[in-house]
């Protein structure tokens, strides 16, 4: 299904950018990434600033600590809102073992709608990669120190490409502020791209503690 909405929709980053699709790519499902998970929210909401692909900041609110057991190790993962229009979801920016190897360097992200009780089914399962992982025409926020899990996690999606993997956030900053090369920079100009786009959607929330990017 994912698959079908990535290589046709109007709204897909390939059809959007132009880029050609070939099937994304998943670990097998399995169960033991699939955990119960307790959130732990601040009092206030908290500002947050997520750094980008393109070195600047995407503007988040933190909500609280998702613990959860993987393995029988005890973990923890910062929970976010991206603010007006996404309503009650919130999405779990990580990053684990398999990360700039198997799964996309910069990290993953994990959704899911909040309860009253803040408990959740917590599935690594339904992992994504953001946009920027298949092409540079949308912007990404990309996970905090924090949430650099020390165990690896082969459940969702892999990297969709060998050639766009950068094994760190830093390094993916650092490959698109680079400077080309004049072919490259010729072969730019001439390509028709839609106009750059930012993921996941946010409108700034200004209130509450500011925390800091990577």
């Amino acid at each position: 299904m994912k698959d079908e909405f990535m290589a046709r929709h109007p709204e897909s980053p390939f059809v959007a950018g132009r880029v050609p699709f070939h099937d994304l790519r998943y670990f097998p499902p399995d169960d033991r990434y699939r955990v119960r998970a307790t959130l732990a929210r601040v009092p206030v909401p908290e500002e947050a600033y997520l750094r980008t692909n393109r070195d600047g900041q995407s503007v988040m609110r933190y909500l609280g600590k998702l613990s959860f057991s993987v393995g029988g190790k005890r973990l923890a993962l910062g929970v976010y809102h991206a603010g007006e229009g996404v309503g009650t979801s919130v999405f779990v920016p990580f990053r684990d073992r398999t990360s700039g190897d198997e799964s996309y360097g910069p990290g993953r992200y994990v959704t899911f709608e909040l309860n009253e009780a803040d408990e959740y089914d917590l599935d690594f399962n339904r992992a994504f990669n953001p946009y920027c992982a298949y092409t540079d025409d949308y912007e990404c926020g990309f996970p905090p120190a924090e949430n650099d899990l020390s165990v690896p996690i082969r459940a969702g999606e892999k990297v969709w490409a060998a050639d766009r993997n950068p094994r760190t956030p830093s390094s993916a900053v650092l490959e698109r502020v680079r400077p080309a090369s004049p072919r490259v920079r010729s072969a730019r100009r001439s390509r028709s791209a839609p106009r750059a786009r930012k993921a996941p959607a946010r409108r700034p929330t200004r209130s509450g503690t500011k925390r800091g990017s990577r």
